[in-house]
This record gives structure tokens, C-alpha cells and sequence, in this order.
């Protein structure tokens, strides 16, 4: 109830923010593809990257109906943005909306988000299952992510699991693949390689991590199943990003994460405001980009209930 005062958008910002993210993705993208030195070109990549990933928290915000429910322009816009990041709105909605509704449970499906396992469920599963487990919690599947979670788990496997229903992945992948054809054909492989595919492997690398560093860090508590609730699993089991304000802009606020979980409707420029105005959201488990922790989120692996804490592997 406390939060649903800043789930109100602004349409005049949120159309600001959307214009000015596209402006210097565009600016971006330019250096990247046409500056005359490679390291230039290397810095107009990851500022491009780190752009993309600002952009698809607005898609976010899209998806979860906190931005632009009612204009067809902008969700023209950012349905085509979707595609080319190979985030479709169908697949999108059914898992993450999935993982919003059971954030933190280690029980059932568990779908948007990696696997999350108990100690005895560990002692339990067979060597094939805790092979899938680890795969899914391995840092190379992060880093790759741009493969293994929008190209794979966003695209392809869904549509060829449910090609009627996921017919958006196919779509997705195939614009993917045009875009990159395009840009190959308008400035050949080092066009193709600066402002296409090592903006896109930065972006998913970064992307994945953030992900998966909300759910799973040092202080994160998961709640007994049989007690489990939407607010507990939302302030204990979702991180709070620390950062400066330039990496709050390329993040789009998404290191609110705590505050997000609580309402997803609420747009991502208003999540400081609501965190500022509500004292119970104050104090969450924090988490930074410093190398160490994330060398920690990658050591925990599973919750242990009787240290009440995550632990790595046995």
C-alpha cells in the first residue's frame, strides 16, 4: 500500500527518458562503427552496451506496464527494440512476470530466474541435475549471456519448444540476425565486430550478472516455503545495488531491485524516491560492482537453512 503513490508515471518523462537513452545509443553506436582508431572504437562498444542495457529497463518497464501502457508509438518502439535484443514480449512476460510471483522459493517451477536449491535438495538431486544446476550458476554461462540467456533461453528454445505460442522468439532471432547482416553489409567484419556483436556480448554479460547478483549475494535470506510471502521474499531475497550516479543511469535504477520486487509498476526514475519516502526500505542488503563482491555472488551457490545463509557447493 505505502508504494503505490509512486507508481504513477510521468508520460512527459518517461518520453524523456526514452528519447535522450536512444539519442546516445545512436551516438554511440556511430562512434563505434566509424571512429577512425580501434580503441575508440572499443570505448564507443562499451559505452554503446552500456546504454543498451539502460534501454532494456525501459523495455522492462514496458513489459511490466509501468511505462507507456497506453501509447502504441512507444510500445511500437520498444516491441521493435525487443526483438533486436532478442527479448520478445511473450517469452519475456511469461517468465518474468513468473519470477516476480516467486522470487525466492526453491520449490516448483522455477522460471525467469537460475535455479535455487536448499542444501538436502543438493544431497537429493542426481549427478545430471546438480550437472544442469551448476551449469546454470557457472560464471561462463553469465558472461556468455548474450548466448546462453537472451539468444538460447530467450529465442530459440522457445520457439522451437512452442513455435505457435513463442512465434515472437523466432522473430526475435531472425531480426537479430538481419540487424547484424545489415550492419556487416553497410561496413564489413570490423563494423560488424565494434558496434554489433562485442556491444552485444558486453551488454548480455553485464545484463546476466546484474540479474543474477539481485538474487543471489552475501546477506540474502530465503524465506521458509510454508511461510513464504510476497513482501518478506522481495526485502530479503533482493539486493540493493550501491553505485554512483552515472552507473544509475546506465542501470536505469534497477539496483532498486528491492523496491522493484515490491511493485513492479513502479517506473524505474521513481524507485529512489520511493526507497527515500518509505522508511522500511532504507536499510536492504546491499551489494556493489566492485571485483570482490562480485567474486563472492559467484562462491555462493546454495541456502543452507540451518546456517540460515547461501554456501557454495559441498
Amino acid at each position: 500500500m505505502a508504494t503505490r503513490p509512486y507508481a504513477v508515471e510521468s508520460r512527459a518523462r518517461s518520453w524523456w527518458h526514452l528519447i535522450s537513452t536512444f539519442a546516445v545509443l545512436g551516438g554511440a553506436f556511430a562512434i563505434a562503427a566509424f571512429a577512425p582508431w580501434w580503441p575508440v572504437r572499443i570505448l564507443g562498444a562499451v559505452l554503446m552496451a552500456l546504454t543498451m542495457t539502460r534501454a532494456f529497463i525501459i523495455l522492462h518497464d514496458v513489459h511490466h506496464g509501468a511505462l507507456f501502457k497506453d501509447s502504441k508509438v512507444a510500445n511500437a518502439i520498444m516491441n521493435a527494440y525487443g526483438l533486436v535484443l532478442m527479448t520478445p514480449r511473450r517469452v519475456w512476460r511469461h517468465t518474468h512476470n513468473y519470477h516476480h510471483a516467486h522470487t525466492a522459493k526453491t520449490t516448483g517451477a522455477q522460471l525467469g530466474s537460475p535455479l535455487l536449491w536448499t542444501t538436502a535438495q543438493w544431497d537429493e538431486a542426481s549427478r545430471m541435475e546438480r550437472f544442469v544446476y551448476r551449469l546454470e550458476r557457472h560464471p561462463l554461462t553469465i558472461a556468455f549471456g548474450y548466448i546462453t540467456v537472451f539468444m538460447l533461453n530467450f529465442a530459440l528454445i522457445p520457439f522451437l519448444r512452442s513455435p505457435r505460442r513463442f512465434w515472437d522468439s523466432g522473430l526475435s532471432f531472425l531480426v537479430h540476425v538481419a540487424c547484424g547482416v545489415l550492419v556487416y553489409a553497410l561496413g564489413g567484419w570490423d563494423m560488424l565486430l565494434f558496434a554489433y556483436l562485442l556491444p552485444f556480448l558486453l551488454a548480455g554479460a553485464f545484463g546476466s550478472y546484474l540479474f543474477y547478483v539481485q538474487h543471489n549475494f552475501d546477506g540474502m535470506q530465503v524465506p521458509d516455503q510454508a511461510e513464504w510471502n510476497h513482501t518478506d521474499a522481495s526485502l530479503e531475497a533482493s539486493s540493493y545495488l550501491k553505485c554512483g550516479p552515472i552507473m544509475r543511469w546506465f542501470t536505469g535504477n534497477i539496483g532498486y531491485h528491492h523496491v522493484h520486487h515490491l511493485n513492479l509498476r513502479i517506473p524505474f526514475y521513481r524507485l529512489p524516491e520511493a526507497m527515500d519516502g518509505i522508511p522500511e526500505l532504507g536499510e536492504p542488503p546491499t551489494v556493489t560492482l566492485n571485483p570482490r563482491t562480485v567474486v563472492d555472488s559467484f562462491r555462493l551457490k546454495i541456502w543452507d537453512p540451518e546456517q540460515q545463509q547461501m554456501v557454495g557447493y559441498p
